[in-house]
């Protein structure tokens, strides 16, 4: 459970009810796993109804002790009345009452470990105070030093620092996890959310070789596919195309055998679907191939946030190749699909995907000739990205939006500015090959002859295994670093 290995926590609970039909926590254990990964988002009705009828079978049992009677009714805040009470509301009546448990029974280590959890999992992602998060960890860093082996200590340490701004705090329990219980796919895969927030990419593409494997031999494809999302980020942010390329045609194949009715594993099946349409995608814009990005085919699925992918590619593409008509065709789809987000409630998606609006918009502006519109409305999707943090499902944003004002200011031969741009994405997204490729170029064009061998320098650290002869600016990066 600690481990977010859901269905085989639900068959570990069904088996205690067979011996004892009277232990009503296994109903508290089997209504909480299925609940699933807190991080995932809106839950779908018919995994509510099923966490219902285990909190009502546990009522029906009945609770032999107190606080057993909390655990079990703190569980039932996320289902009871969800007809009108929306989710959010749900998940903070839940967090309340697992506080309230921890602080009632301070002796128990799982009620801190949950509230923790919860805490972490409540988090708003426009809150740069973070105070969620860093209460979480407190919590958990506690407890991780009195029991280092424990599964969920690291893992949820990971989920509450997973913010670029706080990721090295997890480093430890980074390191640890994968060791902890190394036959689970998704502690074997958790590591790399550390490792992606510091830039280390070759711990994240280990890792989650490992995970794949481990989530291919347990039949949860969706975890493949998570799994292979971060890997094939990490691949491209280290110019290893061909090995990006394989994950591409290796992740078709797996989503074509993927049942999302029995996701039964830590990635929801959004998760799936959103690794279906971004794997294509990154491959195609982190090789600023464009020509492909501006065909990539729309993908449809149950979750429109996962759809605008494909729609954003196709309309940074498309600009990049200065077809007006086309960029406003995507601008259109993602605007359709903020406006289906933000009637079904989902204002994060809604603003995520505005954001990719926006960014076209500037684009848009850009390939018609309006440079300093194009500025400003990129400015705009910068400051809005600022604002707020990525979710878990992936590993970064699809282009960075101040990455993009970089590339736009470059263009208006205004370097020392792009320059301040590259070096602010590069504080938030560690070694992009495009921030660190932007921050030389424009070091160079600036005169400044020793920021630019720096960042040149970095990028062929970070590029080390990098394909031979491969990408042009990694020979660009060599020459300038052997001149005398």
């Amino acid at each position: 459970m600690h481990s977010f290995q859901f269905g085989s926590a639900i068959q570990g609970f069904n088996a205690v009810l067979e011996a004892d039909p009277k232990c009503a926590i296994a109903e508290w254990g089997i209504a909480l796993s299925s609940w699933g990964n807190p991080f995932a988002g809106f839950k779908a009705p018919a995994q509510v109804e099923r966490g219902l009828r285990a909190v009502e079978e546990g009522r029906a049992i009945g609770a032999s002790t107190d606080r057993e009677r909390a655990y079990l009714e703190a569980v039932a805040h996320l289902y009871v009345e969800s007809s009108h009470i929306d989710q959010p509301t749900r998940v903070k009546a839940y967090e309340h009452s697992m506080a309230a448990i921890s602080a009632a029974y301070p002796e128990d280590t799982e009620a801190t470990i949950f509230y923790a959890l919860a805490l972490a999992a409540d988090a708003d992602p426009t809150d740069k105070t973070y105070a969620n998060q860093l209460k979480a960890g407190a919590l958990l860093e506690a407890l991780f030093v009195k029991y280092p082996d424990h599964p969920g200590l690291a893992h949820y340490l990971i989920h509450a620092y997973d913010e670029p701004a706080l990721a090295p705090r997890a480093a430890e329990a980074a390191r640890r996890y994968g060791t902890i219980a190394p036959s689970t796919p998704h502690a074997l895969h958790m590591p790399s959310h550390t490792f992606t927030r510091i830039g280390d990419w070759q711990s994240s593409i280990d890792t989650n070789i490992a995970s794949a494997a481990a989530a291919q031999a347990e039949h949860q494809p969706a975890d493949v596919l998570h799994a292979s999302d971060y890997m094939v980020y990490a691949y491209l942010q280290t110019a290893q195309d061909e090995a990006a390329k394989r994950l591409v045609e290796s992740s078709a194949t797996t989503f074509a055998a993927f049942d999302p009715a029995h996701a039964t594993g830590a990635a929801p099946a959004s998760a799936a679907f959103f690794a279906r349409a971004a794997i294509p995608a990154r491959y195609c814009l982190e090789r600023q191939a464009w020509a492909d990005a501006a065909k990539l085919e729309p993908l449809s699925s149950p979750f429109p946030y996962a759809n605008a992918i494909s729609y954003f590619t196709r309309g940074l593409g498309a600009a990049r190749l200065k077809d007006g008509s086309a960029v406003r065709e995507a601008i259109k789809s993602l605007e359709q699909i903020r406006n289906k987000l933000t009637q079904m409630k989902d204002a994060y998606w809604a603003n995520q995907i505005d954001i990719e609006r926006q960014e076209l918009v500037a684009m848009l502006s850009f390939v018609e000739g309006h440079q300093i519109e194009a500025l400003t409305e990129m400015r705009l999707a910068a400051e809005a990205e600022d604002k707020t943090e990525t979710a878990t499902v992936t590993p970064g944003p699809l282009k960075p939006a101040r990455e993009m004002l970089g590339e736009l200011l470059l263009q208006q031969k205004r370097p020392a500015e792009a320059l301040r741009e590259f070096q602010a994405t590069l504080n938030k997204e560690p070694n992009r090959f495009w921030s660190l490729y932007g921050a030389a170029e424009a070091a160079k064009r600036a005169g400044d002859r020793e920021k630019a061998d720096l960042y040149f320098q970095k990028l062929l650290a970070v590029a080390a295994r990098a394909d031979q002869p491969g990408r042009p600016e990694l020979a660009e990066a060599r020459a300038a670093t052997r001149r005398e």
